[in-house]
């Protein structure tokens, strides 16, 4: 069998170009990925001798119908001493009248109430930056007031993961499993979004956490001056803060399938999308280093895609006599390499993540979609900035 290259055609320049990106991508998957997909999950020690106090911070924004279900969730916790902080941002439903009425019950209960001239930016930093001010402890553990951990062993898990120089602890917050392709688009990305952030803070390059369930001192917090270095951007009070601060030595990760804490999803593509474009707004803030490694990634997709497509297209990088079908099956040959890797690294990561029924054989279509999803929602970002800046 004889094979002639044709080094001067656009579909050889194709060819070099799909092998690149097909190999920049098995590096990410098996390279990176493969650090959550095989992490060693410690048991953590539900009888230790002595537990460091937590102040539990939530921002609730008109969110009476979230509280009722989470507050005796959180007021449950096996954990011997924490406290409860609930910052009631300027809200108009009955969260208010809800509110007042937990401090009589439990005066115990720390509730920070913000009227509307005293929100001057929008976004969840001003509430949450007065949250981490009343509170009494050094030792912060956030959720968000449509969240709900799954168990009484939230709190305990969380903070099993400090050790003597940790100071962030990221942890992993799915949605709930709804009906519907919006749903299982949801959930996939935010377990795609998950693999990398877990994954490079494995790799000691951590970059980003989820404020639905994330932990860190409050000494760090001051010591960083909180978020005053982007306080006009309404995003940022977990992905840039966690940029800023975490480094290969002060940050670990926690993702017992058992300590989960959910939140509840968009019910509409709109809302998704404006969540999803303030979430990429803040990407710029990020450190170089980790937008290079980011950006490769997205790149590599991009390219790794259109360029299989043009070779199935047009076949001329080679010429192979007698059996021409044999250049088609060797590009197959790698797509379904990168289609096993990639299949397995997902489905190991979600089985640590405890996630279920996202069907994720169908991951190649999943990863198409946010390939370009994320491609033009970054265009469109760079021509007109999301409602509410």
């Amino acid at each position: 069998m004889e094979v002639i290259f044709n080094y001067n055609s656009l579909s050889f320049i194709v060819l070099c170009v799909f092998c690149l990106a097909w190999l920049i991508q098995m590096c990410y998957i098996w390279g990176l990925f493969s650090r959550l997909a095989f992490f060693k999950k410690k048991k953590y020690d539900n009888d230790r001798p002595s537990y460091e106090p937590v102040s539990v911070i939530v921002c609730a924004k008109d969110a009476y119908e979230y509280l009722i279900d989470l507050v005796p969730r959180i007021l449950t916790q096996d954990y011997p001493d924490f406290e409860l902080v609930i910052v009631n941002d300027c809200s108009t439903d009955e969260t208010t009248d809800y509110l007042k009425e937990l401090v009589r019950q439990r005066p115990d209960i720390n509730v920070v109430t913000l009227t509307q001239s005293l929100n001057f930016f929008h976004g969840k930093k001003f509430p949450l930056s007065m949250g981490i001010k009343s509170a009494k402890h050094d030792l912060l553990l956030l959720t968000d007031a449509d969240c709900l951990p799954e168990n009484d062993q939230w709190i305990k898990g969380m903070v099993s993961a400090y050790k003597n120089k940790t100071e962030v602890v990221l942890g992993y917050s799915p949605y709930f499993t709804r009906k519907g392709l919006l749903n299982k688009l949801i959930r996939f990305d935010t377990l795609y979004t998950a693999i990398q952030y877990l994954s490079m803070a494995l790799a000691k390059r951590p970059y980003m956490g989820v404020g639905r369930n994330l932990s860190y001192r409050r000494e760090l917090f001051y010591k960083n001056k909180g978020f005053t270095s982007h306080y006009t951007i309404p995003s940022g009070d977990d992905d840039i803060f966690i940029s800023q601060v975490a480094n290969k030595k002060n940050t670990r990760i926690f993702i017992d399938p058992k300590c989960r804490v959910e939140s509840e999803p968009k019910h509409s593509f709109s809302s998704w999308i404006h969540q999803k474009r303030r979430h990429y707004s803040t990407v710029n803030m990020y450190k170089r280093s980790t937008n290079l490694i980011l950006g490769t990634l997205l790149s590599s997709r991009l390219f790794y895609y259109t360029s299989m497509i043009a070779l199935f297209i047009m076949p001329q990088a080679f010429t192979i006599n007698p059996n021409e079908y044999i250049y088609y099956i060797a590009i197959g040959l790698f797509g379904v390499i990168h289609y096993a890797s990639m299949d397995f690294i997902y489905i190991k990561s979600a089985k640590q993540l405890g996630e279920k029924k996202l069907y994720l054989f169908f991951s190649p279509f999943y990863d198409v979609f946010f390939t370009l999803f994320t491609m033009l929602l970054g265009v469109r970002n760079i021509f007109s900035k999301p409602k509410g800046w």
